[in-house]
């Protein structure tokens, strides 16, 4: 990929003068699909950024939020006002890695992990927490199984190393995903006031140190490799473009950047990641307004001999950025030297243009250095051009249900033993989701729950804010109907966090999608914008920040559109309801559905099995259920929290048919009776299973919203299921044999 002609009569313009090699290829990355979102920036105004929880919002490395204080922690955020905020504050960001995890699985995963945490970082804030959203091409193909080993060895390793708990995600298969996997990495960290740091460089005179470790020729064009179709010898051709990552550096750079906050010696920060140096140091000049003078040649390198333009686009991990005044940088220097990391004075902020210099002699005369960059810096940043492109809008299927429906017993075997909604165990025990001490409900569940002492009262002894966090997508209902199904993407994250009794505080997202050049790719994308937008405009959830990444299109073909959503809720404490049924209290519990369903089988895996097509189910919100759904998740987890009950798990892929299994363990089961097979494989979300000792006060906790009986808790381990006449009974242990099929087959 090269500038285009249309951006280098731009450029040439702007500048007065045709570009030097190291401009075309600085604008060539800056202005890439990756870094300047020429296809989507048009789009994302649709989204509401705004809330009194909102403390930094889109447009830096990470976004910044305010935790409410434990007493409010449980109420939606449309019930608190400005004074319930307190001074302990959350950073959350989602990046992809999704060309790199493609070519190099192990490293490209690897290095999406580490961007992430250096996004956190370079906002002031300790990272705390990885969720992790992983899409792959179909199981039974064995290049997808490749990727997916891979791809979880590589989020392993790292993260395990820098001790930052994976603690949450989600895994899907889908046969859209066999030339272009997806790997979207969300992290939280924890800062407050006193240490928030921006990208927004403050003033002249200041220096730009660069810490961590050499630079080196790898990654060499990965925004612009990020921003193509992937062709068919790309894992050849492209290895160059991906980084490499060093885990045990960034765990100095870590426990470094802390030293440099807590000591107030960083004024602003950017991690170097998309085009490098470049990217990072001109981004963080043109945010303040500013320009940068910087000595290419002054940047600690690892491989010999580099050329400016490798200096100035390498993506070598584990470096950050920072402006420094001068008479801190001696200190700077001392504090990298103490966790053995590289650290270089490469320039300084200027009121001018950014320029970048170089020479082959570092003792060469000043008069003799060569200025390979002299550009405004905000136009860098800022100056690509939009695209408008041409958009076709999806159609929505009928339904043609399959004449000759399976057996029961087998359709039921099927969706359990599906790999999208069957056990994902084998993926996280591979994490130590631990480490740091703060897990309080770990992976398994619907939402993981990580505990925010900070936030706890010296004067009281209860415990403080929960933090709840849920992220993922369905390809399957995505690619049936993008704008409902990526409204049902938002409500079933939602949904996660509200099974642990929390309420959502905000919400990130990474939106995938394939070549914006096709007119139906380009639809499907808009409608999952959309949906995102006016379902957590409607949850009252803001979405602070995000990803995106297109051109996820390879010789299969473009990837299903995939709004991944990552969402942040808290509640009051670090306790949940367990996602299982209690055999001790089954004699005097009952199982109850709140919420109503769909009344539809479309982007289902019951149809993946059975075959036929279906309209997309009809959310709440739509079908009179609930006045909006941020009211609805807001009685989903009453009912969570609820002193009588004993366990909650949410419904969605698979419908009550996984759910139900879900729940069974091997000492209490469940006899449900259902009218049909919609009302068992239906998988709309917004609704929650709980087993309750007083399902009466539940149902009034919930209000409006329907609640139904759905039958016996026992005490025999066996899930019993009849639906018209006919009848399934499977024991725990049959459950857990469909449902671990992905351990079963990679073991």
């Amino acid at each position: 990929m090269s500038l285009s002609d249309a951006d280098r009569e731009l450029v040439t313009a702007e500048l007065g003068r045709e570009p030097t090699a190291a401009e075309a290829a600085l604008f060539e990355n800056l202005w890439s699909e990756h870094c300047a979102y020429r296809s989507s920036r048009p789009l994302l105004s649709a989204f509401d950024s705004e809330g009194d929880q909102v403390v930094v919002g889109p447009g830096d490395d990470a976004a910044v939020l305010a935790l409410p204080d434990p007493e409010a922690a449980d109420r939606p955020a449309s019930e608190r006002d400005a004074d319930d905020y307190g001074d302990t504050y959350v950073t959350f960001g989602v990046e992809s890695h999704n060309h790199p995890s493609f070519v190099d699985p192990f490293d490209g995963a690897a290095t999406g992990v580490g961007g992430i945490v250096r996004d956190t970082m370079s906002m002031g804030a300790y990272p705390i927490g990885l969720l992790d959203s992983l899409y792959f091409g179909g199981f039974d193909r064995e290049r997808s199984r490749y990727l997916f080993e891979g791809v979880v060895e590589g989020i392993s390793h790292y993260g395990n190393c820098i001790g930052v708990p994976t603690v949450g995600g989600s895994v899907a298969f889908h046969g859209g995903y066999e030339g272009n996997p997806l790997v979207n990495v969300a992290c939280v960290g924890v800062t407050n006031e006193d240490r928030l740091v921006t990208a927004t460089a403050q003033e002249p005179g200041n220096k730009l140190v660069l810490v961590g470790n050499g630079t080196g020729r790898d990654g060499l064009g990965g925004a612009s490799f990020a921003s193509e179709d992937l062709a068919e010898d790309a894992e050849t051709e492209d290895r160059p473009a991906v980084q490499v990552g060093d885990p045990y550096a960034e765990k100095r750079l870590i426990e470094c950047n802390e030293a440099l906050v807590d000591e107030n010696l960083v004024l602003s920060a950017r991690d170097l990641g998309a085009a490098g140096l470049g990217g990072a140091s001109s981004e963080l000049v043109a945010k303040g307004g500013l320009g940068a003078r910087i000595d290419l040649d002054k940047v600690h390198q690892r491989e010999p001999k580099m050329n400016a333009m490798e200096i100035l686009l390498a993506e070598s991990q584990e470096r950050m950025c920072y402006e420094v005044a001068p008479g801190d940088v001696d200190r700077v220097a001392d504090l990298a030297e103490r966790f053995d990391l590289g650290c270089s004075v490469i320039g300084e902020v200027t009121d001018g243009n950014y320029v970048c210099e170089f020479a082959d002699d570092t003792d060469a005369d000043p008069a003799d250095r060569e200025v390979v960059v002299d550009a405004p810096a905000e136009f860098l940043a800022d100056g690509a051009p939009m695209n408008d492109l041409a958009s076709e809008p999806p159609s929505e299927p009928e339904r043609d249900l399959p004449d000759e429906e399976p057996p029961l017993d087998e359709a039921v075997a099927a969706v359990l033993s599906a790999p999208s909604t069957a056990s994902k165990r084998w993926v996280y025990r591979q994490y130590d989701h631990e480490v740091g001490t703060r897990t309080a409900v770990k992976p398994g569940d619907d939402a993981a729950l990580l505990a925010v002492r900070e936030t706890e009262r010296e004067d009281d002894s209860a415990d403080g804010v929960g933090l709840a966090l849920a992220s993922g997508a369905n390809p399957k209902w995505t690619a049936v109907a993008p704008y409902e199904g990526a409204r049902a993407v938002a409500l079933e994250n939602a949904t996660n966090l509200a099974a642990t009794g929390a309420v959502p505080l905000a919400a990130v997202d990474c939106l995938n999608g394939g070549n914006p050049e096709k007119p139906d790719v380009y639809g499907a994308f808009e409608g999952i914008v959309d949906g995102l937008a006016d379902a957590c405009a409607a949850l009252d959830t803001p979405v602070v920040g995000g990803n995106v990444s297109l051109y996820n299109d390879s010789v299969e073909g473009p990837i299903p559109p995939t709004p991944t959503l990552a969402v942040l809720g808290t509640t009051r404490g670090y306790s949940a309801p367990p996602a299982a049924l209690d055999a001790d209290r089954a004699g005097d519990s009952e199982l109850l559905l709140v919420g109503a369903g769909g009344d539809a089988l479309g982007g289902s895996e019951y149809l993946a099995h059975a075959g036929g097509s279906d309209r997309f189910p009809t959310l709440p919100d739509e079908s009179g259920a609930a006045d909006d759904l941020g009211g609805l998740v807001a009685s989903l987890s009453a009912a969570a929290r609820h002193e009588s009950t004993l366990a909650a798990h949410d419904v969605s892929e698979g419908g009550l048919a996984v759910a139900l299994a879900e729940l069974v363990t091997d000492d209490a089961g469940v006899e449900a009776t259902l009218p049909d097979r919609v009302a068992v494989f239906d998988e709309t979300p917004g609704r929650l299973l709980v087993q309750t000792t007083e399902p009466e006060a539940v149902a009034a906790e919930v209000g409006d919203l329907p609640v139904f009986r759905l039958g016996d808790v026992t005490t025999d381990g066996t899930l019993s299921l009849t639906v018209d006449d006919e009848s399934i009974a499977l024991s725990a242990d049959a459950v857990r044999d469909r449902r671990d099929v992905i351990e079963r087959e990679l073991a």
